[in-house]
């Protein structure tokens, strides 16, 4: 392989973050084999795995991106249940929208140190159940606790073991907020009870044909319980999930899983843990009647990982080329970039109702399904185009009675990028959502060159600047033109809307490698 040049990133505690005009980190390089100590990711390796490490934006390396690979067009919203929302998660009068600035950024007040999660699902409701050890963000602070939550119903909130009585937090639609939390550190348990089945927002948890699915990228998770949304605030999971055997037998979270048995009443349970500080966005919970391809991959340390890729019954036989571009993912990142895959268990579920298209989730990617002759299909005249905003079913699975070369070599590039998240995106994260270009960007020419090294380079670089030309230089050149790293914004789901949005992003982080 080419050897790499310098990618720029940050990462380091909250202490480390640099002001705006400070300079990038840079990262080593060299061009050693796999696995040993002088891979061209190496030099940064510690730096990638030192836990709560973020990546900041700065004014001579603004960059911003989106993976539009990720992201369902509106198309896909008649694939989900619809109905009305009861009272409890009614959507509330809101005042006018509040115009966020990048300039206005401060550390959190309080840090969130472990959360564990409790989900009994049902039918109807669902109990979620949270327990978080929390600490002060910085010394002697003495202010509100303020937590971001919509749509859910407050049962009941506890700090240090002893219930909070009314006068003591207040709930409006949007926060749950704590007016006098105890000094130094202390735990805090939250009760609350969500309806996943009318949740028709398709963010945080919800139900549909049978399935719990999850989506919290990019604020999603505060429809599923109290929290501080945002993502500096990192902190290690584990999540309980207990359900009907019958109607739910396969329960998935993130991280390694811990324990499983069977309850009374016909019901069982699942024990996750992920061990690796993460932000809420990336927690990640699958239930549903689903069967699994399995296989393994050895790392370059010697570790055995299990793999397995979980999809309805009838579409499991099509899912060979995805397994096999998850091992050349983790091959391929492991020799380019030295980094190595970090848990026991990676799982990538494919489901027909999963409204973002591809989502990262720390060990559980969750990928769409949808069948390609039910939806009106935007065509392109590269067949290796592998960003559309609807993430077909041809982006997962294939068999070779149906699938043609551009279907395969477009799994291979979005089953490699969703994997390299791992390290571009999940263990090192964003400090703030301005900063989403140092995930999507760095990881959108990550797997480029991926599908560039297992096919053809010079096809593969033809088809991206043909695109980069035919679309994305008119629109610079018209009014809906835009700065990569924004200095405001009012909705942060807007920042995934746009078909064309990344074409320039990851063109940045390529000219940066060309230049260094």
């Amino acid at each position: 392989h080419r050897p790499y040049p310098r990618l720029l990133a940050h990462s380091g505690s909250e202490e480390q973050n640099p002001q705006p005009d400070q300079e990038y980190q840079r990262l080593p390089y060299s061009s050693s084999k796999r696995g040993s100590p002088g891979n061209k990711y190496s030099g940064c390796l510690a730096n990638l795995t030192k836990e709560g490490s973020h990546w900041t934006g700065t004014r001579s390396n603004p960059l911003l991106s989106l993976h539009s690979s990720k992201f369902v067009s509106k198309r896909t919203a008649c694939l989900i249940a619809t109905g009305p929302s009861p009272a409890a998660t009614e959507e509330p009068e809101m005042d006018l929208p509040k115009e966020i600035f990048l300039k206005d950024y401060k550390k959190p007040d309080y840090l969130f140190d472990t959360v564990d999660l409790e989900f009994q699902l049902g039918d109807e409701k669902t109990m979620v159940t949270s327990k978080i050890a929390v600490s002060p963000g910085n010394e002697g602070n003495s202010s509100p606790l303020t937590l971001h939550g919509c749509d859910l119903k407050l049962l009941s909130i506890k700090i240090n073991g002893t219930e909070l009585k009314s006068d003591k937090y207040t709930v409006d639609p949007r926060h749950l907020t704590i007016l006098t939390p105890p000094a130094g550190v202390f735990n805090m348990e939250i009760v609350t009870e969500i309806y996943p089945q009318l949740n028709t927002s398709l963010e945080g948890l919800y139900r549909s044909t049978g399935n719990f699915c999850t989506q919290c990228e990019a604020e999603g998770f505060r429809k599923i319980t109290y929290f501080q949304d945002r993502p500096d605030v990192m902190a290690k999971y584990t999540c309980r999930i207990e359900g009907d055997k019958t109607l739910y037998p396969v329960l998935l979270s993130n991280g390694n899983l811990i324990e499983q048995g069977d309850l009374e009443g016909g019901k069982h349970y699942a024990l996750w843990e992920d061990p690796f500080k993460k932000p809420c966005y990336l927690f990640a919970l699958v239930a549903g009647q689903l069967e699994c391809r399995e296989d393994s991959f050895v790392t370059c340390s010697g570790r055995k990982v299990t793999l397995r890729i979980w999809t309805p019954a009838q579409d499991l036989p099509k899912t060979s080329h995805a397994m096999y571009s998850l091992k050349e993912a983790m091959k391929w990142d492991e020799e380019v970039f030295g980094l190595e895959y970090d848990l026991d268990l990676f799982n990538i579920v494919v489901v027909p109702d999963f409204n973002m298209g591809a989502m990262e989730n720390k060990s559980l990617n969750v990928r769409i399904c949808l069948c390609l002759e039910n939806i009106c299909r935007q065509k392109f005249d590269d067949v290796l185009f592998i960003n559309e905003q609807v993430f077909q079913s041809r982006l997962v699975l294939a068999s070779p009675e149906a699938a043609t070369d551009g279907d395969y070599a477009a799994i291979l590039g979005v089953i490699g990028h969703e994997y390299f998240h791992n390290w571009t995106g999940n263990r090192v994260t964003c400090r703030d959502w301005f900063q989403l270009t140092l995930k999507e960007g760095l990881t959108v020419f990550r797997d480029q060159e991926f599908s560039s090294d297992l096919g053809c380079r010079t096809v593969k670089r033809i088809a991206d600047v043909s695109k980069l030309r035919s679309y994305q230089f008119p629109q610079d050149a018209g009014p809906m033109a835009h700065p990569i790293r924004p200095l405001s914004y009012i909705k942060m789901d807007n920042f995934y809307t746009g078909q064309l949005l990344f074409l320039k992003y990851y063109a940045l982080n390529r000219v940066y490698n060309n230049v260094n």
